[in-house]
């Protein structure tokens, strides 16, 4: 199998839109990275941990996201390759940059193929226990999300499980907190926004009602789960609900590589 046969088209942006534009179409089309563009030439990509990074730094100051441009969080975490490369080759290529797969030709570019298109189109044998991360970072509720923002870059991890007295109560993930920083940018004035951003912790921001998968689930079952429901990543749980690991994509990535 080749890349062209796997890959998509990508959502595309340009580099002179508004940061605030750029997060409302990621949640319309429910996707975390954009591919942007300016007069039709490849500039990079914005990933939601380029947001999370911009949005969160003082060096702006207090200018809303609709002020902040697509161009300043722009990165480079793709590789590019022709379209009849193989696609074991490519997720070699993935796994090793932990980024996405350009397809192109002759400078024009004809897809993408991101851990979505990986998983939709591979099929992986065993069960949860043996791919997921048997020792995730973990936060509590009582966390400021400004650490966990530090966390999120310094570890290049976008979403941590929420534990209290030992019990898994929510998840939150770099896009829950790109939009917190927004929200602050947008309706807090400027001198009263780093108070109220030390002030904010992961219990006002994180989702419940977790999905979870067992450590017996197939590991088909969980790349299912993962396209159904949009998310990256799932905590993995045994027979008595306690959390025993956390699966992501890019582990699935990594091991398909294998």
């Amino acid at each position: 199998m080749q890349v062209k046969d796997i890959m998509v088209q990508p959502i595309s942006i340009d580099k002179a839109d508004t940061i605030s534009h750029a997060l409302d179409v990621m949640e319309k089309k429910a996707t975390r990275r954009l591919l942007v563009k300016h007069d039709d030439k490849l500039i990079g990509i914005l990933t939601m941990r380029g947001l999370t990074k911009e949005l969160g730094t003082r060096k702006k100051g207090a200018k809303p996201a609709s002020s902040l441009h697509v161009a300043t969080a722009v990165s480079d975490d793709f590789v590019k390759v022709l379209p009849d490369m193989d696609v074991d080759d490519a997720l070699t290529l993935m796994a090793k940059n932990r980024g996405i797969i350009i397809v192109s030709e002759n400078e024009k570019i004809l897809g993408w193929v991101t851990p979505n298109e990986v998983l939709a189109n591979s099929q992986i044998d065993g069960y949860a226990a043996e791919i997921m991360n048997k020792d995730p970072i973990t936060v509590h509720p009582g966390d400021r999300v400004s650490h966990i923002r530090h966390i999120i870059l310094d570890k290049d991890i976008g979403r941590f499980p929420v534990i209290e007295d030992g019990k898994l109560i929510g998840i939150v993930t770099e896009q829950d907190i790109a939009k917190s920083m927004r929200a602050f940018r947008d309706i807090v004035s400027g001198n009263q926004q780093d108070t109220r951003i030390k002030n904010l912790i992961v219990e006002d921001i994180m989702k419940r009602g977790v999905k979870t998968v067992q450590s017996n689930t197939l590991m088909s079952d969980v790349t299912a789960m993962m396209l159904k429901e949009k998310i990256g990543g799932l905590p993995v749980v045994n027979l008595e609900g306690d959390m025993v690991g956390f699966i992501t994509r890019r582990n699935i990535i990594s091991a398909f590589a294998q």
